[in-house]
């Protein structure tokens, strides 16, 4: 009995490892390796054709946090994103309730509130279908 049991859970964990293979493979090509390329070579500088790159360590991200404009960027940055995230985070909460209240044109508010959402999916679909059964195209209706 116990070798079923063990069986099982290994027969589990090897289709849940193939599951989360792709995700992780993706992530891997398209985020990680990307950020961490991008951090290995902030650690050289720019080469020209007269001078070749040669390892700085972390002089630009010193001559990066000494530059006044770096820091008004920040703060701009910091700024619109505290105005923008409550106010949006608020506007979102408002229609979520107003789509959820017991109104007279509930379906309508509905409708119009997630539209937008469905539309992309249904053009890409349409996509989809055509890219697989190119055929459907041509058939006169």
């Amino acid at each position: 009995m116990s070798a079923h049991v063990n069986l099982e859970r290994r027969r589990q964990a090897i289709n849940g490892w193939l599951l989360f293979s792709p995700a992780a493979v993706l992530l891997t090509t398209f985020a990680f390796y990307p950020s961490i390329a991008t951090l290995w070579s902030s650690m050289f500088s720019r080469g020209t054709r007269r001078r070749p790159t040669e390892f700085v360590g972390t002089e630009n991200y010193g001559d990066l946090f000494a530059d006044p404009t770096f820091w008004l960027v920040v703060k701009s940055n910091l700024i619109y994103a505290a105005a923008t995230i409550p106010v949006s985070i608020g506007i979102a909460l408002a229609m979520a309730l107003w789509a959820n209240s017991k109104i007279s044109a509930r379906g309508f508010v509905r409708t119009a509130y997630f539209t937008p959402t469905v539309l992309p999916m249904i053009a890409a679909a349409n996509l989809w279908l055509f890219f697989y059964t190119p055929g459907l195209a041509s058939i006169p209706k």
